[in-house]
């Protein structure tokens, strides 16, 4: 199969002024490991047994993504492991929140592990719990925060969660932001909800899925005071969607669409929710990470497909398809700069850190905020039939 020329720009040199603000490309990923490395992973692995249990997401590179037991997104992952309680170790190969996720749920005897403490993820440090108890003080001057149901997404610190569960609040995936939106307008005459960390996710589940405008939200900027937004204009909205957003997602843009759908007769867009909402409108298809992958999965040979989310996922599913025309939806080739911190020295390391008997980089969640993180997350496991996918 062909691959379609779009103008890139070199890595790390230049900028595409068509992308959102903070989020240009940081260069290109490093040289490959050493090849000996994968023979020490392997074997530091084998000595370890089935008391190490590798996660690996999704976004992950391939020269780890190949040690990992399971792959997935992170609340799936952290589910996985809290499936096996006889792990001892559970080595997340992801970013600093998804540990988290993991250490709440599983048991005390497990040590989660992040192999490399600076993979952090952006979005979720556009949220700092100082800035949302800020603004919740903001809502209470206002007199609208009795009517305000905090939800957070997946991709938020163990804290936030935290929040949410002390609020009555709720966590949501990409998968059911639906209809974890909906239960919270349910929840509360004249309701409103604050949603963050990712704005893009709340305006486009509340406008295209809740028939919203794009009137009934607002943005609260944690930046400027009273984060930009008037009292009158807090109590008129019904979405307060928070100043977050996807580094990756972020980038793509609604030209480079135009740009595919001239040069490739027939392609079909596939995007995930938090692309910006001028994107997502011009998309053909919207979803999940692994609604991305099962419908890459489904489609039939020789169709084509321009994806707009983690470059490492789309190399991988154009590599696992080659019956299948699949590209990148963006000019600029651009990896997820923290996910991609967990490179074979760093797994390496860790690994052969267990064997030695240390357990380096571990990931705890104390018990206050691991127990109220717990009942945000347990109001969204309580919605009926509802799937929980990132």
């Amino acid at each position: 199969m062909t691959t379609v020329d779009l103008p890139l720009l070199p890595l790390g040199r230049g900028t595409d002024l068509n992308s959102e603000r903070g989020v240009e490309c940081p260069g290109d990923l490093p040289a490959a490991s050493d090849p000996d490395l994968v023979k020490r992973a392997l074997a530091a692995k084998e000595k370890l047994g089935d008391k190490v249990f590798v996660l690996g997401h999704h976004y992950q590179r391939d020269e780890v993504i190949q040690f990992a037991d399971v792959t997935g997104d992170s609340f799936k992952l952290a589910r996985d492991a809290a499936a096996r309680p006889d792990a001892e170790y559970i080595v997340f190969c992801g970013v600093h929140f998804m540990a988290e996720s993991a250490d709440i749920l599983t048991s005390p005897s497990q040590a989660v592990i992040l192999p490399d403490l600076a993979a952090g993820c952006s979005m979720a440090d556009m949220a700092r719990l100082g800035q949302v108890e800020k603004a919740w003080e903001a809502l209470s001057e206002a007199g609208v925060a009795e009517q305000v149901v905090p939800v957070t997404y997946m991709n938020s610190s163990a804290d936030i969660k935290a929040f949410c569960g002390r609020h009555d609040g709720v966590v949501c995936t990409s998968s059911n932001a639906q209809a974890v939106l909906e239960w919270a307008f349910e929840q509360k005459s004249d309701a409103k909800v604050l949603f963050f960390p990712d704005q893009h996710l709340g305006r486009n589940t509340a406008v295209l899925k809740l028939g919203m405008s794009l009137d009934d939200c607002v943005v609260w900027d944690p930046l400027k005071p009273g984060g930009g937004v008037t009292p009158e204009e807090l109590r008129a909205a019904k979405m307060i969607l928070w100043k977050g957003h996807c580094s990756v997602h972020g980038r793509f843009s609604p030209d480079t669409i135009d740009d595919l759908r001239a040069e490739i007769p027939g392609v079909q867009i596939l995007v995930h929710p938090e692309c910006q909402h001028e994107v997502v409108l011009k998309a053909d298809l919207v979803g999940s990470t692994e609604f991305i992958i099962s419908t890459i999965e489904a489609a039939p040979p020789g169709s084509a497909w321009a994806v707009g989310t983690e470059l490492n996922l789309v190399k991988r599913l154009a590599a696992a398809h080659p019956d299948k025309r699949i590209v990148f939806l963006d000019r600029t080739v651009c990896y997820c700069s923290t996910m991609n911190r967990i490179d074979l020295p760093h797994f390496v390391w860790a690994l052969e850190s267990l064997v030695e008997g240390q357990v380096v980089n571990r990931i705890e969640v104390d018990a206050d905020t691991e127990h109220y993180a717990k009942l945000a997350l347990q109001r969204m496991l309580d919605l009926p039939g509802k799937t929980q996918d990132d």
